[in-house]
């Protein structure tokens, strides 16, 4: 529970409004391999990781698959134009580990949201952190080297780099699996 408390910070929440929120949460847990979603379903469900890696990836033209993201502790695991819009999604979320999550329902949520004040305000602040975070990502694709990209993922997510595969940080950084090899023998030299 300590992870829910982590994620539903903000100073309007009252202890009642917490509980309400908390209690809404289920904890399951997910095998390597399970998917949260797949390709053209609705996301029904966001989920609150308390432990493991997960992935989120889409397939190219060539029909690589290209990961888009990682969650790690503490992370929202959610696709939010499917869930939100209520639109099939273009990309798969998958356990890169064994994982705990707090989940909640669509449905759960909605209610919650529109009677919990605070909870609106919550929203807006995390929706807010996830487009400054997705545009400083889109902007450090073209700003910074291969090996910088890599150095501020050791920083932001070191568990992604002990338990995810490296041709999948290799396709999250937008480099191959050659290129990713090489910079981490350049850091450890280095």
């Amino acid at each position: 529970m300590d992870v829910l408390k982590n994620i539903y910070q903000h100073p309007a929440f009252s202890e009642e409004g917490l509980s309400l929120i908390f209690n809404k949460h289920e904890k399951i847990n997910y095998k390597k391999g399970d998917f949260f979603l797949k390709e053209n379903e609705i996301s029904n469900d966001y989920f609150v990781l308390e432990s493991g890696v997960v992935r989120s990836f889409v397939y190219d033209i060539n029909n690589d698959d290209i990961t888009i993201n990682f969650f790690t502790i503490n992370d929202i695991i959610i696709e939010a134009s499917s869930i939100f819009q209520r639109i099939p999604s273009i990309e798969n979320i998958q356990a890169e580990t064994d994982c705990v999550v707090w989940k909640i329902s669509y449905e759960d949520f909605q209610e919650l949201f529109h009677s919990i004040p605070a909870l609106t305000e919550w929203g807006r602040a995390w929706m807010s952190y996830q487009l400054f975070y997705l545009k400083n990502r889109s902007v450090e694709m073209i700003t910074k080297s291969a090996t910088e990209r890599y150095l501020s993922l050791i920083e932001e997510k070191p568990d992604v780099l002990k338990f995810a595969p490296l041709k999948n940080v290799a396709s999250y950084l937008g480099i191959t699996d050659t290129s990713l090899s090489r910079i981490r023998k350049e850091i450890v030299k280095g």
